[in-house]
């Protein structure tokens, strides 16, 4: 029996898309009619569609799909939330380490929805900046906690494969609400996730 797998896409986008990339790789001077090439203008059509999907998902459902009233009011970290988008600049991946903290105020939210917030905005035409914000504001605005922390840190393809072609070079960026303002919590904070 064949090989099967079970993909959902929208076919007149797909299409769409498709064809775009098919001008593409024949613009680069490639042949689109060879054999490694036949497929790969759906395959990036595919492969598109899903790495932009975060733009017709809601990250405030999400987390208000598993929000619990607990009394539990120290700080929660969910550390190490991998992150893989694609920068809007050059469509090219950048990829690494969200680490998110927040101290609840009435209401605790089901672990993995955390990181199901990151990939909603992650999986969009990004820049770290606005990713760290996005990700920070929603949870801030959707839990009403009493803070929230987000830290990523992250390689950006555009500037290792070309550009400046730095291979090590991590950035990092940070947001700060509410008790995490605070110099002593935004340390705590600091510390747990090992900066």
């Amino acid at each position: 029996m064949p090989y099967k797998k079970f993909e959902e896409y929208n076919i007149r986008i797909t299409d769409e898309v498709k064809e775009r990339y098919k001008n593409i790789i024949e613009g680069l001077g490639e042949d689109v009619t060879r054999d490694g090439l036949l497929k790969t203008p759906e395959r990036a059509a595919k492969a598109m569609q899903f790495l932009t999907q975060g733009y017709h998902q809601d990250p405030v459902e999400i987390l208000k799909s598993a929000m619990f009233k607990e009394s539990y009011d120290e700080m929660v970290i969910v550390k190490d939330i991998e992150l893989y988008s694609l920068c809007e600049h050059h469509m090219l991946p950048f990829f690494g380490k969200v680490h998110i903290a927040y101290i609840p105020n009435g209401n605790i939210v089901g672990l993995s929805k955390l990181p199901r917030v990151v990939d909603v905005f992650a999986r969009r035409l990004q820049v770290q900046e606005r990713l760290n914000e996005q990700i920070l504001d929603c949870i801030n605005n959707t839990l009403k906690p009493q803070g929230v922390a987000v830290v990523i840190e992250a390689s950006h393809m555009c500037m290792m494969m070309r550009g400046v072609q730095k291979q090590n070079s991590i950035t990092t960026t940070s947001g700060f609400r509410g008790q995490f303002e605070k110099i002593e919590t935004r340390n705590e904070f600091l510390k747990l996730i090992g900066k």
